[in-house]
């Protein structure tokens, strides 16, 4: 399958070579046409009939621009609605109705590489061959039964970074969210610890609080008591973090997944445009893993946090901070101590945007 051979829009204020979700793989059904716009781009995707192996082209007919999801499915080949053209699954034209029926040469439309890895759908729209070593493995997500993990997304109208921001900077929780996840203010005074991970980073809280968080307390051996706790968040580019959380009352278990009552969670954002985002969630509990209704209570309730409180304070920001939220620092924030996180996150980000944005001002140079 091959990729864009050049950049549709120049330049596109995105890090392009990389990884982002582009679809829940339960809203890509064996028959649909599921469509949808990533990084300023419309984007057709569906199954293949034999193997069910998702793919994606731009949604867009070379001949007068309609909307492919559209037309109509021909096993694994579409047909433009307007006047007939039909597509296979790596965007080649295959038919021409009109005249002596002709394929011009031109009438490809662009496909991108998916991969399709623990309940989600990658794409890469970059204009370089799709790096499989870039594609980040968040196995735990799908070790253990169905009923122990759930999924979601939710469109939100604000910059991404806006919602790596919030999920880099934890001390908001006692602040914006009700008891069902309070620290009782023991997570603001803290500075999270920092390293560095791979190309990008990981931050971590450790505290103690009484009673513990109300999410975990329930399965404690004593859910009145007081509790330790870690948050271990890790930013993987562009638009990746993995947190984990657990609580115990074992003053030897270690602090981690393995040591706790916890929960292994994925937050992913694909920019829609610069003031839109597709954001998709996971989360993988390591207690009452067989409980369906359980699982599908917690997920509700999770979303619904994040809908009624996280999204209203970040869809607020962006309307206060325009165009420039994708330029946080343009606005000369005032910058505190729980602030480390989320600033170098941006950090990290926008000079891996710089270095490709120059990589690909100097091979267009020298090509000319």
């Amino acid at each position: 399958m091959s990729n864009l051979a050049q950049p549709l829009t120049q330049p596109r204020p995105y890090l392009m070579n990389a990884w982002y979700v582009a679809a829940l793989s339960t809203e890509v059904d064996a028959q649909a046409l599921f469509h949808r716009t990533l990084l300023d781009t419309p984007v057709l995707i569906y199954r293949k009939k034999g193997s069910g192996e998702p793919v994606a082209m731009l949604d867009r007919c070379p001949h007068r621009f309609l909307p492919l999801h559209m037309g109509d499915r021909d096993g694994d080949k579409v047909t433009c609605k307007y006047h007939g053209l039909q597509f296979d699954c790596d965007g080649a034209c295959t038919h021409n109705p009109h005249g002596n029926q002709h394929i011009p040469a031109a009438s490809t439309v662009p496909s991108f590489t998916l991969r399709e890895r623990n309940g989600l759908i990658w794409i890469w729209m970059g204009d370089e061959a799709a790096d499989e070593s870039k594609l980040h493995d968040f196995g735990p997500l799908t070790e253990g039964p169905e009923t122990g993990v759930g999924y979601t997304n939710i469109y939100v109208k604000c910059n991404y970074k806006l919602i790596l921001d919030n999920v880099m900077d934890l001390s908001h929780i006692d602040h914006v969210h009700g008891e069902i996840i309070t620290t009782r203010g023991k997570l603001s005074p803290l500075v999270p610890q920092v390293r560095a991970v791979g190309d990008a980073f990981a931050a971590r809280w450790e505290w103690s609080q009484t009673p513990a968080m109300m999410i975990f307390a329930g399965f404690l051996p004593d859910p009145k008591a007081e509790a330790r706790h870690f948050f271990d968040i890790t930013y993987l580019m562009p638009g990746n973090i993995q947190l984990s959380v657990g609580a115990t009352q074992d003053a030897g278990a270690p602090l981690d997944l393995e040591g706790t009552t916890g929960q292994y969670d994925l937050h992913t954002v694909t920019p829609e445009t610069l003031t839109t985002t597709h954001y998709f969630f996971v989360t993988r509990r390591n207690h009452n893993v067989d409980d369906a209704d359980f699982n599908k209570m917690k997920i509700e309730a999770m979303r619904n946090a994040f809908v009624d409180e996280d999204v209203p304070l970040a869809e607020a920001i962006q309307e206060r901070m325009g165009v420039s939220a994708d330029d946080f620092f343009a606005m000369k924030p005032v910058l505190m101590s729980n602030d480390v996180a989320a600033v170098r996150m941006r950090r990290t980000l926008e000079t891996a945007i710089a270095q490709e944005q120059a990589r690909t001002a100097a091979s267009e140079k020298a090509a000319a």
